[in-house]
């Protein structure tokens, strides 16, 4: 049976952002779910994807991107048969960090200072990119029409999301992990990547030169690869210690 993939988008995305890696894994024979990510709070959005793995049948490879890797490291890890995870320019906290927190280990980010606040009546904080600054800040490698349709179709994080402490029992510390990261990543700088993938022992590492933080669209094939390479390994691994 081949391993169900699960895309987990990210702050400032939706599912369709995953539109360009989804031909690669289906036609390798994969079952992908592109599931959509809540993003109004950490632990709600990591048990709402706990929910739907639940509904699955054999083994799961989960893919985050961005916020959206917080989201799967979160995840429960009796959800389902997890296998393996795929942090595309994806956060992957340790217990207490928070999304906005790593993004202050290191210089590079120029985030903050591009995001809007919309403040919500139930006491929450929506935050989205100035649509003048999206193409720039989040997808500085993809045509000017892709970039402006990104912005106008981005969906809001809630600021409670993005600065919720990480849980106590990241999945990363349990399950194989891979990353692929953009060299000119203005969200999470390369240099922060690097140090997730390296604290997280990484299966399988990828930096692609020039690469924006939306590196699934910009880069669909290499992300595709990076994907099937950690479900084959993944597999194997199973299948040679069972």
């Amino acid at each position: 049976m081949k391993p169900t993939i699960v895309l987990v988008h990210g702050a400032f995305a939706e599912s369709a952002s995953w539109g360009g890696v989804l031909g690669a894994l289906v036609s390798a024979g994969h079952p992908v779910i592109a599931a959509s990510n809540p993003l109004r709070n950490l632990d709600a959005d990591a048990a709402s994807i706990g929910d739907l793995i639940r509904t699955i049948e054999g083994p799961v490879v989960l893919v985050g991107h961005a916020y959206g890797g917080a989201v799967i490291t979160n995840v429960p890890p009796d959800a389902g048969d997890l296998i393996a995870l795929v942090y595309v320019a994806g956060f992957a906290p340790d217990p207490g960090e928070s999304c906005i927190s790593l993004i202050g280990r290191f210089p590079g980010s120029t985030l903050r200072d591009a995001l809007r606040a919309v403040p919500r009546g139930d006491g929450t904080t929506d935050l989205l990119i100035y649509h003048e600054r999206f193409h720039e800040q989040f997808c500085g490698d993809v045509p000017d029409d892709v970039g402006e349709r990104m912005a106008v179709t981005q969906r809001p994080v809630t600021r409670e999301a993005v600065s919720a402490p990480s849980g106590e029992r990241p999945l990363w510390r349990e399950l194989p992990s891979w990353f692929v990261m953009g060299e000119q990543d203005r969200t999470i700088p390369a240099e922060l990547h690097r140090f997730m993938a390296d604290r997280a022992a990484a299966q399988g590492t990828v930096e692609i030169p020039g690469a924006s933080h939306a590196v699934a669209v910009s880069q669909p094939e290499a992300t595709a690869k990076l994907i099937l390479e950690a479900a084959r390994q993944s597999m194997a691994t199973r299948q040679s210690t069972n």
